[in-house]
C-alpha cells in the first residue's frame, strides 16, 4: 500500500464514499466515527495522514486537529480537514489550529488525491531524515546540544507574479504577517537564484501560475525542483478561482502547498509560515545528517579522512579499468618521544602541521587519511612509478625539511618520516586495499629498520587478499 490514511467522519456514508476514492488509489484506509476515537485510533496506529471533518456532535475536528498537535506523538502526522463550511473565518481557524489544508465538500477527487499524494511525498521526506538522523545518533557522531537556542534568522521569501502589481499586492498583504525578508522577482531572477553559487537561496517561492504566459509558472516550478540550488525550498502556487485541475499538476510537480486567487492577506501569510517552518525543520535535520556522515569518515584532529573512508576510497579507486594505483604508509620517527618530553598538545600540533604538509604536495584526487597514532596512508590513482617514487620523497621531505614549533617554552624540533610504497605495477586480481596497506606497512617497517626518514618500495610479491 502507498500509505495508510485515517478518515474521520460521524457520517458512515461519508466516510465510506472517502474509502472507495482511497482504496482505488491503493491507499489503507482506516475509520474513525468521532473524535475521541480518531484521537485513539491516530495515537495507537500512527497513520500516515488524516483526513478529519470539521463538524462531530461530540468533539469537532478544530478541538482534534489542536489534540493531535499538542501530542509528541502525534505531532507529526499530517491533518487535512474536510467541511462544509466556507467562510474564511472557518479557514483560518483550521489552519491555525495546526491543520495542513482545508477541503471544502464536495471534495473533488482530482483534488484530495493530489493534496494526499503531496503530503504523504512530504512527510516520507521527513521521515527519512529522520531516520538518518537517528543511524548518526545511533552510531555516536550527532553534535552536542549547545544549550542555547540561536536567534532564528529571518525567512526569505520569493514573490514571482506575472506583473509588478500583483506583485506588490501579495508583498502588501504578508509584509506585516511575517518575520521574513520579502522580495518580489522576474522570473529570470528566480532561475538566477536556483544556479548561484555562494547566495542564500529563498526560502519560500511564492509563483504564479500564469507569468508571461500560461503555465508559465508551473515551468519556473519544475526548473526549481531540479536545481540543486533551490530543490529544497518551498513554494507556493497561486491559481485561479476553482482551477482544480492545474492545482493538481503543480501539486504533483512538487509545490508545496497551493492557494486560489483570490485570497485572504492571513490566509497567505499562514501558509507561507507554515511552509517556512518546515523548511528550516527539514534544513536542520540535513545539516545534522551532513554533519553526522562528516564525522563518521573524517578524523576529528587533523581533519583528515579516517580509516573507514580510506578503505572504502581505495576500493572505489581499484574498481576502475585498469587501476594504476600507488600507496604509501607514513609513519613519524620517534613520536613517542615529542608527546614525552613536550606534552600532548604539541604532539597533536605537530600531527596537524603534518597533515597540512602533506596535504600541501598532493594533487585533488589523491587520498590522504589518518590511519590512526602518527601513521598516515596515502594512494595516488592513476600515477606511474617514477611519479609515485618522486612523490613519496617529496612527502619525505616536506616533513622533514622544516622544524616543529613546540610551544612557548620549548621552542623548535626535527621531527621525520619513514615511508614504506608499493608501486603500481601490480595486477589488478593482486591488489586490494588490505593487501597493499599491508605490503606498504612491511616496507615502511624496513624503512625504519634501515634508519628511518627515507622511502623504500615494497619487493616482496603481491598476494592477493
Amino acid at each position: 500500500m502507498a500509505g495508510r490514511i485515517l478518515v474521520v467522519d460521524d457520517v458512515a456514508t461519508n466516510r465510506i464514499v472517502m474509502k472507495v476514492k482511497l482504496a482505488a488509489a491503493c491507499y489503507a484506509v482506516e475509520q474513525a466515527e468521532n473524535g475521541a476515537d480518531a484521537i485513539r485510533a491516530a495515537r495507537e496506529s500512527r497513520p500516515d495522514l488524516i483526513l478529519l471533518d470539521v463538524m462531530m456532535p461530540d468533539m469537532n475536528g478544530l478541538d482534534v486537529c489542536r489534540a493531535l498537535k499538542r501530542d509528541p506523538a502525534t505531532a507529526d502526522i499530517p491533518i487535512v480537514l474536510i467541511t462544509a463550511l466556507t467562510d474564511t473565518d472557518a479557514k483560518m481557524d483550521g489552519l491555525e489550529a495546526g491543520a495542513d489544508d482545508f477541503l471544502t465538500k464536495p471534495v473533488e477527487e482530482v483534488t484530495l488525491l493530489a493534496r494526499v499524494r503531496s503530503l504523504l511525498r512530504a512527510r516520507d521526506t521527513v521521515r527519512e531524515l529522520e531516520m538518518r538522523d537517528d543511524t548518526v545518533s545511533a552510531m555516536g557522531f550527532a553534535e552536542a546540544a549547545t544549550g542555547f537556542t540561536a536567534k532564528q534568522k529571518p525567512g526569505r521569501i520569493a514573490l514571482v507574479a506575472p506583473g509588478p502589481r500583483g506583485a506588490v499586492l501579495w508583498k502588501t498583504a504578508i509584509n506585516d504577517r511575517l518575520d521574513a525578508e520579502v522580495r518580489i522577482i522576474p522570473r529570470e531572477a528566480a532561475l538566477a537564484e536556483a544556479t548561484a553559487t555562494g547566495h542564500a537561496a529563498p526560502d519560500v517561492f511564492v509563483i504564479s501560475v500564469d507569468l508571461a504566459q500560461r503555465n508559465e509558472g508551473l515551468r519556473l516550478l519544475s526548473d526549481l525542483r531540479s536545481r540543486p540550488g533551490t530543490r529544497h525550498a518551498a513554494s507556493i502556487m497561486i491559481l485561479p478561482e476553482g482551477d482544480s485541475e492545474r492545482a493538481a499538476i503543480a501539486l504533483d510537480l512538487g509545490a508545496s502547498d497551493v492557494l486560489h486567487d483570490p485570497f485572504d492577506a492571513k490566509e497567505l501569510a499562514i501558509r507561507i509560515g507554515v511552509q517556512l517552518d518546515r523548511k528550516r525543520q527539514s534544513d536542520r535535520m540535513r545539516a545534522g545528517v551532513r554533519a553526522g556522515l562528516e564525522a563518521a569518515v573524517t578524523d576529528p584532529l587533523t581533519g583528515l579522512h579516517n580509516r573507514r573512508y580510506a578503505l572504502h576510497r581505495m576500493e572505489q579507486m581499484l574498481a576502475q579499468p585498469r587501476p594504476s594505483l600507488a600507496v604509501m604508509m607514513i609513519d613519524l620517527d620517534h613520536f613517542k618521544s615529542v608527546n614525552d618530553r613536550h606534552g600532548h598538545g604539541a604532539g597533536d600540533a605537530v600531527l596537524c602541521e603534518v597533515a597540512n604538509r602533506l596535504r600541501a604536495q598532493l594533487r585533488g584526487g589523491d587520498l590522504l587519511a589518518r590511519m590512526g597514532g602518527e601513521e598516515f596512508l596515502v594512494a595516488l590513482p592513476g600515477c606511474d612509478a617514477d611519479h609515485a617514487t618522486e612523490c613519496a620523497e617529496r612527502l619525505r621531505r616536506a616533513v622533514a625539511d622544516r622544524p616543529f614549533n613546540m610551544g612557548p617554552t620549548d621552542g623548535e624540533r626535527h621531527v621525520t618520516a619513514s615511508i614504506g610504497l608499493v608501486l603500481p605495477h601490480d595486477p589488478p586480481g593482486a591488489l586490494s586495499p588490505e593487501g597493499l596497506i599491508d605490503r606498504a606497512d612491511r616496507a615502511l617497517y624496513h624503512a625504519k629498520d634501515q634508519g628511518r626518514d627515507q622511502v623504500r618500495q615494497a619487493t616482496e610479491p603481491a598476494s592477493a587478499a
